[in-house]
């Protein structure tokens, strides 16, 4: 099936995230010319503000364009990012966190790539726990955020530095690792300490006993 022009426009607008895209890359990464352009972006701004049925915006600020959800929309919306503290992370938030524990600074691009799918929901949760920040901008096209971990992300998984993280496995180098060896790294840091907390619990009870 052909792709339409304005699909490939709302396509590399959704890829580009919280950060947006650029009038100037997206004629370079299209080949269209700058008049048809804003002629799509135009058309997309109104198609968004004429469906009831869509919950998206068209926004630019200084010629950068980024999709965004309706104003109308900003409770459900804050209400999804007003999790608790004291609720467990989840799966994918966990994978997020472990990319950019063991590749920080790191733009979610470069996150995207190594889970294979969106994660601007996943950054915006994090950051509200304040287990991650923006960490300045990568001096690239668009001048994406770079993200890293906080100091309320060595609390959360009780470790005094990131010299801490547990060891990725010695055969692999980070450019070979998925979202899932990250996981696992992290997950094995926890299972050693719940093995020290059961030792210490055995340990105090026989003294005890």
């Amino acid at each position: 099936m052909a792709k339409s022009n304005l699909a490939i426009v709302e396509g590399l607008l959704f890829i580009s995230g919280d950060e947006g895209i650029t009038l100037t890359d997206l004629v370079k990464l299209t080949g269209f010319m700058r008049p048809a352009m804003l002629e799509l972006l135009n058309r997309l701004k109104k198609k968004y503000e004429q469906d009831d049925d869509s919950a998206l915006v068209l926004l630019e600020s200084g010629n950068t364009y980024r999709l965004a959800t309706k104003s109308s929309l900003a409770p459900v919306i804050k209400h999804y990012f007003e999790v608790p503290l004291m609720v467990p992370l989840t799966n994918a938030l966990l994978e997020v966190l472990a990319i950019i524990a063991y590749k920080q600074p790191i733009t979610r691009v470069e996150i995207d790539a190594i889970r294979g799918v969106q994660s601007s929901g996943s950054l915006q949760k994090l950051i509200v726990r304040g287990l991650v920040e923006t960490s300045g901008r990568l001096d690239a096209p668009g001048q994406p955020f770079q993200y890293s971990t906080t100091a309320a992300f060595l609390n959360y998984f009780g470790l005094t530095s990131l010299d801490e993280l547990p060891p990725l496995m010695e055969q692999l180098t980070t450019d070979d690792l998925d979202g899932d060896i990250f996981m696992r790294a992290l997950q094995r840091r926890e299972k050693q300490r719940q093995k020290e907390d059961d030792d210490d619990k055995r340990t105090s009870a026989k003294s005890n006993g």
